[in-house]
């Protein structure tokens, strides 16, 4: 994607070597994150020239008092105002009182403390602009109808509704194909091309039967011919549980492989709002990210149900836990987020013999709950803490993770769905710039 676009601004009576050395500075700083554009006076930013530049944020790299004055033009050009005023790529502690003086005048200003949220604040500009040039590939023929029907039939994501809403709200493209059609295709790929990708992405096979991986690595090699055809696609999903047997495997190695070589974003299940939520995430945040189903010890035996297993670990306040798990294991971790990473077969009853599945886990620590509401208008950052990881050798949770959140009550009362994407790291205040610039509800 392209860079944010910043137009610097000084202040006519102060226009001089320290706004140049100022300007400079932030110029390096920001060098693979924004286009900066010629510096314009404050009281010609409403220009027919600065207005016709796409400009997404207005970049001060000095400030002076005289903004106390003249704080109503930034207001009426209603563009967003990104304060970069120190050495460091950050606001100048100096500015404190001009930044809070401007936002109580209503102008929407971003003061970061420090260079690396200087850089989240300009790929959340330029997503905001680029995004409707963006498409979503998905892959399903009749969703809903397929194995465990009862289940699928319920999910706001195959509706139309679901679908105007993403075009209306954010313009982004979405692309049907279908599934049996790329499934019956892949079959018929050589297998010594499939072959040859083993040595070169250097893939760990020794858990798995070479009939599954030449499985795997064919439907590989044909969604990444596909995606070659299309312009500008961020993320790809597939009905791969609901619809499996349109398909000889399931696609999590390809979906790795996709990311690690092309940093391309995929959605369990064809999984719209979780394939939106996870790339918008992720193109501002840079962090590692996954999708994956949450079964709250609170749900009790409607969760231990689903999964298979008799009992939730025995944790100290379990009204505050969360399983987590996803077709057997964590879900689909790339490679380069995770601790431990194996491929293993498939362990779903309801997907054919040559699936796949990744056993992997992400490092314990710190993670962060989110998800965009089905509204649009809502971005879940609940912060939580991965304890350990269970084992059920006989269910469909073979290696699943344990999260402590801070109130389990709250939390089934804030979540939006059994599907959430999970960030390593506290990321709520970083959430929070992307709720920002695209004008949604942090729900916390």
């Amino acid at each position: 994607m392209s860079k944010a676009r910043l137009l610097p601004v000084y202040f006519e009576s102060s226009k001089n070597q320290e706004f140049q050395r100022k300007l400079n500075l932030t110029k390096n700083h920001l060098k693979n994150e924004a286009e900066i554009l010629s510096p314009v006076p404050l009281n010609r930013i409403f220009s027919k020239k600065a207005n016709t530049m796409k400009v997404d944020a207005i970049l001060f790299p000095r400030l002076i008092g005289d903004i106390y004055r003249n704080y109503h033009l930034l207001k009426e050009a209603g563009v967003p105002v990104l304060v970069m005023t120190s050495d460091f790529g950050t606001m100048a502690m100096w500015d404190w009182e001009i930044v809070s003086y401007l936002r109580e005048k209503g102008v929407d200003v971003y003061a970061p403390n420090n260079l690396e949220t200087s850089y989240k604040i300009c790929r959340a500009f330029k997503l905001k602009r680029k995004i409707r040039e963006k498409s979503i590939l998905v892959y399903q023929d009749d969703p809903g109808d397929g194995m465990q029907a009862s289940i699928f039939k319920r999910f706001y994501w195959w509706e139309e509704e679901c679908l105007n809403k993403i075009k209306e709200k954010f313009g982004i493209n979405i692309i049907k194909k279908s599934y049996k059609d790329l499934g019956q295709r892949a079959v018929e790929i050589e297998d010594s091309r499939a072959r040859n990708i083993v040595d070169k992405e250097n893939i760990e096979t020794k858990n798995l039967p070479k009939k599954n991986l030449l499985a795997s690595l064919k439907l590989y090699l044909q969604l990444k011919d596909d995606i070659e055809q299309i312009d500008d696609v961020v993320a790809v999903g597939t009905n791969c549980l609901n619809e499996s047997y349109y398909s000889d495997t399931t696609p999590c190695l390809a979906w790795n492989l996709l990311y690690e070589n092309q940093e391309l974003i995929w959605g369990c299940e064809a999984d719209l709002l979780s394939m939106l939520s996870h790339f918008m995430t992720y193109e501002v945040l840079k962090s590692p990210i996954i999708m994956s189903n949450i079964y709250p010890f609170l749900m009790g035996e409607a969760a231990l149900k689903h999964e298979r297993i008799e009992s939730f670990p025995k944790v100290k306040n379990p009204d505050d836990h969360v399983l987590v798990a996803h077709c057997g294991y964590l879900g689909v971790v790339p490679t380069s987020f995770a601790k431990s990473w194996k491929l293993k077969p498939g362990v779903l009853e309801i997907v054919e013999e040559n699936s796949v599945a990744i056993d992997a886990r992400l490092p314990e620590g710190q993670i962060t709950f989110s998800k965009l509401n089905t509204s649009l208008n809502k971005i879940l950052a609940v912060e939580g803490m991965l304890k350990k990881y269970v084992q059920y050798p006989d269910s469909d949770c073979k290696n699943g993770a344990v999260i402590k959140v801070s109130d389990g009550k709250e939390f089934m009362e804030k979540v939006f769905s059994h599907h959430v994407c999970i960030l390593t790291g506290n990321r709520k205040h970083e959430l929070k710039i992307l709720a920002r610039i695209f004008d949604l509800e942090l729900v916390t």
